[in-house]
Formats: C-alpha cells, structure tokens, sequence
C-alpha cells in the first residue's frame, strides 16, 4: 500500500508540474515569434521606406488617352468608369481626372496624340486645364496607324511641326528642358527614317523611343534620346526574367545618356481587341509589385500603364468593376494622405496587402495556436493531477 502510495504521489508531483513547464515552453515560444515578427515587420517597414524615397525621386506619369466619344463605350468593353460613358472632349471630364490623378500622388500625363482636328482640339483643352492645375504633360506620338503599320516619315514631320509651332512653348510641357515626345512604334522604323525626324527636331523636343529590348534600343540609341518600354501584359508573379530586363534596359539607356522610362501597370486583359494573355489584379497587389519593379530599375520617370485604356483593362481610373483600389495603391506608394473615399462609388473588395506582411498573419495565427495549445493542455494536466491525488488518497 505504500508502495502504491509513493508511485501515485510520485506520479501526481511529476503531472502537476507540467503546467509550469508548458508555460515555459510557451514563453519561450511566445519570445522567438515576437522576435521573428519585429524582424519581419522591420524588413517591411524598411522596404515601404525605401520604395518611397525612390518613389520621391522620379515622377509618376500615366499614359492618358483623348479619343473616346460617347459611342466607344460599345465596343471592346467590360468596365466603365465611374464617371460615367464620357466623351473626351469634355473639359470637367479631363479637369477631375487630373484632381483624381494628383491626389493619388501622379505627377503627370503622357497624352496619345497625332495631329487630327478632333484630336488636336482636345489636347488644346487638355493643355489649359493641365496649366490651371499645375499638372505635368508630355506626349506619346502614334507612330503606327490603326493595322499597326508604320506612318511615312513626311506625315511625323508634318505633325512634329504643328506641335513645335502650336504647343512645345506651353508651360505644362515644362517638366524637362525641351518637351518629352515617345515615339511610339519606333521598331517599324530604319535608324535611317528615325534620324531623319531626330535631327530635324533635336533643338526642341526630347524624342524618345519605344523599343522593348536591349537589342532594340542600341540599334537607335545615338539617334533617340532615351527609351519608354510601354510593357502593360507582363506578369510579374511568373515572368522571372521580368526585374532583371527592366534593369538592364535602364543600364543600357543611361550608358547612352538618355531618359529611361520604366513601366508599371495593374493588369492586363485584352482578349476583346485580339489578345490572349490575361494579368489578375489580385486587389492591387500586381500594380504594388510592378511599382516596386519600375522604381528599382533606376528610372528617370516611371510610366504608369494606363490612366484610362479600357480596351486593354489597363486603367486605373475609378471604374464600375475595381473601384479606387489602383489610386489607393498608387497614394500609398507616394506617400499621399488616402484619398478621400466620398469621392468614388467603389465596389471593389478592401486592398489587402501582400508579400511580407502576410508573414506577420501567418505567425500571428501560430502564436495563437501554440497558446491555446497550452491552455489546453494545461488545463487537461491539472484535471489529471486532481484525479490521481483523488485516487492516491483512497488507496
């Protein structure tokens, strides 16, 4: 009987002390997460601070589009801005786009534009509104017409002309010395042809080119004066090589001496104009991926794509299917205050961030695991102890 006395006291000793030991296995637990997670929340602070002083240090311009009348919201469509089926030509359409555009921390437009009477109307429009606002434009010329074809070398001359002659002069062209004038579609075009149009206007316009490769640009490089690479469909969640060719596009530029643009979209899906490949939004993680791309390819400016392209659901205009999600990543990224929300009808889910942040979750989640493990296995402990010292008593 004492013998079975002394095991079972022996036993009851060793099971109540177990809840010691399980909380002092969970302070220590508790200590490497709160470790791990300063490390992590550190690492993230450190990034956000660094993409937003590189953000500081370039200006953020949107490619901007003037051709839409009231009837191009029927074809090749499946979002629509919140501001309704506008027609370009409206001055409060453009004047609330540029507000919009400056609260999210845009510095600029870089407007599509070839000499057409409809055309040239609106980018008068556009320039007095843009000075009014103290709101950035340069301009991507349309090298190619509609069957992508490339436009004969007098019709670029003819419309360089009338820019130089009509809007070069104009203060919302200020942002650089001369005016900054992309050639879009430049791989169409001998180093021959491009130099005839370089030449010609060097003394008033920064022309830059459009070329999509390293290959491509130094074939022109001493005729042009820098690059914008106009890459809305990549995916930066599968394309692997997508960081290292941005950055080497911006070496090669700058070896040249010239203006290196880097891209950043927040989407891509054109299967309604021919195309193929789609871009998942992912609530605005793929446009914070990209922005962290193009700003870390040494840029001079990053071109943002698209202020309003919906055939290609590049936007980022506020819009029926994704709300102000892009416009509150991009016043994020620049450190904007957040943008004030009675403004936009936005039905789009709440921004969730992604990356490194999800780490603290995740460890957030096993902290509470481990702890309520504890409490349980604790609590199971001290109902054992009870029960043996019971039977130890009786026997």
């Amino acid at each position: 009987m004492i013998q079975k006395q002394t095991i079972h006291a022996m036993g009851a000793g060793w099971r109540a002390a177990l809840p010691r030991n399980y909380w002092i296995l969970a302070c220590c637990l508790l200590g490497a997460a709160l470790i791990g997670l300063a490390g992590v929340f550190q690492s993230a602070m450190a990034q956000t601070r660094g993409n937003a002083q590189l953000a500081q240090n370039a200006p953020l311009m949107a490619y901007y589009y003037i051709w839409y009348d009231t009837q191009s919201w029927s074809r090749a469509k499946n979002d629509f801005p919140l501001l309704g089926r506008y027609s370009s030509d409206d001055p409060e359409i453009m004047r609330q786009h540029i507000k919009w555009a400056k609260a999210a921390g845009i510095d600029g437009f870089i407007v599509s534009w070839k000499s057409t009477h409809r055309l040239d109307s609106r980018l008068e429009k556009l320039i007095s509104i843009a000075e009014q606002e103290h709101f950035w434009l340069w301009i991507i010329y349309q090298g190619l017409d509609f069957d992508r074809n490339a436009l004969p070398i007098e019709h670029i001359e003819s419309d360089l002309d009338l820019f130089v002659r009509d809007y070069a002069d104009h203060t919302a062209f200020g942002l650089t010395d001369r005016p900054v004038v992309i050639w879009s579609g430049t791989w169409k075009y001998t180093p021959e042809e491009i130099s005839l149009v370089t030449s010609r206007f060097r003394d008033r316009l920064q022309i830059l080119a459009s070329e999509r490769n390293v290959a491509g640009y130094e074939r022109i490089a001493n005729l042009v004066e820098g690059n914008a690479y106009y890459w809305s469909s990549v995916n930066p969640q599968t394309n692997t090589n997508y960081r290292s060719k941005l950055k080497a596009m911006a070496e090669t530029v700058h070896a040249h001496g010239g203006l290196w643009i880097a891209p950043a979209a927040p989407g891509f899906d054109a299967r309604l104009v021919g195309g193929t490949s789609v871009v998942e939004r992912h609530y605005g993680d793929t446009l914070r991926q990209e922005l962290d791309a193009a700003f870390g390819a040494s840029p001079d400016a990053v071109g943002l794509i698209s202020w309003n392209e919906f055939s290609e659901n590049s936007h980022v205009e506020p819009s029926r299917e994704y709300g102000s999600t892009a416009l509150d990543v991009l016043a994020e990224a620049r450190n904007r205050a957040a943008l004030p929300m009675g403004d936009f009808d936005s039905s789009a889910p709440a921004i969730t961030d992604m990356g490194e942040y999800n780490t603290l979750l995740i460890l957030g989640g096993l902290l509470v695991l481990v702890l309520g493990s504890v409490v349980i296995v604790a609590r199971r402990s001290n109902s054992n102890t009870a029960t043996s010292s019971q039977r130890a008593s009786e026997l």
